[in-house]
């Protein structure tokens, strides 16, 4: 079994193959920290810490950087909407992305840079590309002269010549534009009153976005890594500017793996704040279970487009419960079974699993093996409560039970048994009790009180089977 990926650079999937073997040097591009988290990053963050969670499994040393934008003109406008400082908006919502992502079950990176931790790289960058002949300045800001770099539009596909085409002249509308062409772009800006700035060789200013990651991964993770992750929004233009950048100057490829996720919509539409259908990841967590909304993104194909729906997030909630019996079942019932505790795993639904998740990190298909695990499980866990009897050998259900407990933490999925069940529905010694009742009210004739415990139970989701003998037994919907 060898691991495939989508390449959005070479436009195919091909083997993974590591610079240094049995690492994986990885870089994400992180948030702009001037709001709460949304729908966007929570699949952005998700999935790419899944990917690290899956290469650590596999036997790879991972090193993921992921980092924060704290220089922008949004986090200046909201520092200027709340009369604070671009300091304090930095921090709020760096602390509240931790919060958040806490809550989602992503785990932290190895280091979170920062662009205004990351100064001298990032002016050490502009100056060697301005050496070398790729920026020019002008009246204290510089620009990238793409015109300059022939592979300019590699990732994208986009060809400058198209694109100015296209802008039919529009682009050079602007009489007091500094650029030599109209697709530069800014690695300084000047500074401009009442904003941060610091000192350069061309004269006080901050950077540009794009040059904030092209010294971060050179600093953090060297000249050339193996993955670069990122939102698919990003590929053009900030990847394809940050390539320009760094390659430039380098001589050598940034990464040899560009790996993009999907967008986000909305019943249907973009999200956006006009639209009113904007939504954070706190707002979604505190409606829908965690492990729901994890199961939820990673039951799509992580290129492709996702659509949250109040149907498919409830759909996806049922899932779980199916998904979270399995993974109870051996604290439910390995006692009374007599389990060993050994860590034996099914080597077969574990080649399985890995099988599916090696092409293109198909995680769907990897969630079909632990369902299949986990619906075998849930069926004996029910007939063990109804008949007092397993239909597997004991030894056979506790290597699934191992198998699936494993899988499902390297895709991120934990359960535990609640201590209460007001969030979870009725737990299994309640709903024997309840149809226990509906025998006795039958038994005495009282068909109004067995027909409202039965409309009590169906409306939690548990059907009752009557079988001959005056036995029920019941199944969660």
């Amino acid at each position: 079994m060898t691991l495939t990926v989508y390449n959005t650079l070479t436009r195919n999937k091909s083997a993974f193959q590591t610079i240094e073997e049995h690492k994986v040097r990885m870089y994400c591009c992180g948030i702009t920290v001037y709001d709460y988290c949304h729908l966007g990053h929570a699949r952005t963050c998700l999935v790419w810490d899944v990917v690290r969670r899956y290469l650590q499994w596999s036997g790879y040393e991972v090193k993921y950087i992921q980092n924060f934008t704290d220089i922008d003109d949004k986090i200046l406008k909201r520092a200027s909407q709340e009369g604070t400082s671009m300091e304090a908006v930095s921090e709020k919502y760096i602390a509240a992305y931790f919060e958040d992502m806490e809550r989602l079950g992503v785990g932290q990176a190895d280091a979170y840079p920062r662009a205004t931790h990351t100064l001298d790289g990032i002016k050490r960058l502009v100056a060697e590309l301005e050496q070398k002949g790729f920026a020019y300045p002008a009246e204290g800001d510089v620009y990238y002269a793409v015109r300059k770099f022939p592979d300019y539009g590699k990732l994208s596909g986009r060809k400058l010549e198209d694109m100015q085409a296209g802008a039919s002249g529009r682009v050079d509308q602007d009489p007091d534009s500094k650029k030599q062409y109209p697709f530069d772009f800014a690695l300084w800006k000047a500074a401009k009153e009442d904003e941060p700035a610091w000192e350069s060789p061309w004269g006080n200013g901050r950077p540009g976005w794009h040059i904030e990651c092209s010294a971060m991964v050179r600093e953090r993770l060297g000249e050339t890594i193996d993955i670069h992750v990122g939102g698919g929004d990003l590929t053009f233009p900030h990847h394809e500017n940050e390539i320009a950048q760094s390659e430039a100057v380098t001589g050598k490829p940034l990464a040899n793996y560009w790996l993009h996720n999907g967008m986000i919509i909305v019943e249907g539409k973009k999200m956006s704040k006009s639209l009113g259908n904007f939504i954070t990841i706190r707002e979604l967590l505190d409606k829908y279970e965690p492990m729901a909304v994890r199961l939820f993104i990673l039951q799509a194909q992580y290129r492709k487009p996702v659509d949250f729906t109040d149907e498919a997030l409830s759909t996806a909630t049922n899932s779980w419960s199916t998904l979270k019996e399995g993974l109870l079942f051996g604290d439910q019932y390995g006692e009374q079974l007599g389990f060993s505790g050994t860590n034996l795993l099914d080597q077969e639904l574990v080649n399985r699993f890995k099988s599916a998740v090696d092409d293109d990190f198909n995680f769907a298909g990897g969630l079909a093996v632990l369902f299949e695990i986990a619906k075998n499980l849930s069926k004996e866990g029910h007939i063990l409560i109804h008949e007092g009897i397993i239909k597997t050998d004991v030894q056979e259900l506790e290597q699934q039970w191992q198998t699936l407990t494993q899988l499902a933490t390297v895709l991120g999925f934990t359960a535990s048994i609640d201590k209460d069940n007001s969030n979870t529905g009725l737990s299994d010694s309640e709903i024997d009790t309840l149809v226990q009742q509906r025998n006795e009210a039958r038994s005495n004739k009282d068909y109004a009180q067995s027909d409202r415990l039965r409309d009590q139970l169906q409306s939690q989701g548990i059907t009752l089977i009557d079988k001959p003998g005056g036995i029920t037994i019941w199944n969660r919907d």
